[in-house]
């Protein structure tokens, strides 16, 4: 019970920012605890109680919008050596951009860029993490970043010159 007083409030703002709907947000909290729990052999101490939890919320989280669109999220990996080595640096907001319009622009990426945006610039994973959380490659994780990163600063350019689309 200690643990669930713990982690419950944190898991369930995670799972928020994938699932709108709080009830379906809570009832993936629940079913990741009890996951968690029946499951409780299986956790290495290599990470953080609170870390394995955290993608096994997000984990179900992915399974429950792959399954109310009943096909899986398209991931495609076409051009993947048109990676920029520089896609991590310059990546700043404009102070007159509120954390609720980058939270809005994230939503309205595409599919494909919107969770890996997510979970690495909200979550804070890195491309391997990534690349398992999703079954990607992580060139197709740092691909996806850097395109879903330019959507995100040309959404966020409409906002900051009032023209939201």
């Amino acid at each position: 019970m200690q643990l669930y007083n713990q982690y419950c409030d944190g898991m369930l703002i995670v799972a928020s920012r994938f699932i709108k709907n709080t009830m379906e947000a809570e009832d993936i909290v629940q079913e990741a605890f009890i996951k968690a729990f029946s499951k409780l052999e299986q956790y290495r101490a290599e990470v953080s109680f609170g870390a394995w939890l955290k993608r096994i919320v997000i984990n179900n989280c992915l399974d429950v919008l792959k399954a109310k669109r009943q096909r899986e999220i398209e991931l495609e990996e076409h051009h993947l050596n048109v990676v920029d080595a520089d896609y991590e640096s310059g990546w700043t907001v404009e102070d007159e951009v509120s954390i609720d319009e980058v939270k809005v622009a994230i939503e309205q990426l595409p599919e494909k860029y919107k969770y890996v945006v997510m979970l690495y610039l909200v979550e804070g994973y890195d491309h391997q993490e990534i690349s398992e959380i999703l079954d990607i490659t992580e060139v197709a994780s740092r691909t996806q970043l850097s395109r879903g990163k330019q959507k995100l600063k040309n959404k966020l350019k409409f906002i900051k010159n009032g023209t939201t689309s």
